[in-house]
């Protein structure tokens, strides 16, 4: 059993998320950089889409009830557990019984991920253990009092380790559409010319940007129609939205282009503040 003693800023239970019912309404959630907890789980053992808990911006204190290997991953921290040598990302490491375990706030990145061998063992919601921000399903966020279960571990503790990733220059590759012609012929140069700045309302829903104006070139609304994670959605100010784990599986607004999969854990990274640059991927 772990005990939140202090959560962060923000900090929830998280798998791989619930695929196959957005045609109910349902998003899929999950892991918003699902590349960095499938690394966590495997240094500790664990099936890659077994739940961990997803930090933003660190700053979590867990006690441990009983002994556990855990492993981090993503936005890297500094780590230290009462009664255990030091801790560090990418590698796994035992917390002894009764141990506390204190991470700092990330050095660059928003989101740090935390597997125990074994996995988090909350009650499922739909074959799922991700708490989704925008429905409300799974568990609650984590706050002070919450009593995560752990369950029973399979498999070895991996021997590789795994070297934190380096910050580098966010860049997001692109593939235009479904709704490019609903803007200017130049829409997509001008979203490519020049960085935008991470907007300080930005969540597990979407990356919300500041910068160069998406002109329209065709008035109205569409009707509702279906989305994916790394849809480009752009409301009327003409300031563009990243879709991440969260979004609502339909939206009425037009989509200028969508980010390709591969580069969702660069996105999932963004902290308010950040830059970030587009760059054209081209195809359908």
């Amino acid at each position: 059993m772990i005990e939140v003693l202090a959560p962060g800023p923000y900090a929830t239970v998280q798998d791989l998320g619930r695929p196959g019912f957005a045609h109910l309404g349902v998003p899929r959630s999950g892991a918003a950089d699902a590349r960095s907890l499938r690394l966590a789980n495997r240094l500790v053992g664990n099936a890659e889409g077994l739940a961990g808990i997803e930090l933003t911006l660190g700053m979590a204190r867990l006690l441990f009830h009983d002994g556990a290997w855990v492993a981090l991953a993503g936005a890297p921290v500094d780590a230290s557990a009462t009664h255990a040598p030091s801790a560090g990302m990418g590698a796994p490491f035992w917390v002894p019984p009764g141990a506390e375990l204190r991470l700092g706030m990330p050095a660059w990145g928003l989101r740090t991920y935390l597997a125990v061998r074994g996995g988090i063992a909350v009650e499922p919601v739909l074959g799922s253990r991700s708490t989704d921000s925008l429905s409300g399903l799974g568990p609650e966020p984590l706050r002070a009092g919450t009593l995560l279960p752990v369950g029973p571990p399979e498999g070895g503790i991996a021997v590789d380790l795994a070297p934190p990733p380096e910050p580098r220059p966010a860049v997001l590759r692109v593939t235009p559409g479904p709704r490019d012609d609903w803007f200017a012929p130049d829409a997509l140069g001008v979203l490519c010319a020049r960085p935008y700045t991470v907007s300080q309302d930005s969540n597990r829903v979407g990356v919300r940007l500041n910068g160069a104006e998406l002109v329209r070139a065709r008035e109205g609304e569409l009707p509702s129609e279906g989305m994916v994670t790394g849809a480009i959605q752009v409301p009327p100010s003409g300031q563009p939205i990243v879709f991440l784990a969260d979004h609502p599986p339909t939206g009425g607004y037009p989509v200028i282009g969508v980010v390709r999969e591969a580069d969702l854990p660069v996105a999932a990274q963004l902290r308010p503040g950040d830059e970030v640059r587009f760059t054209v991927r081209p195809g359908r």
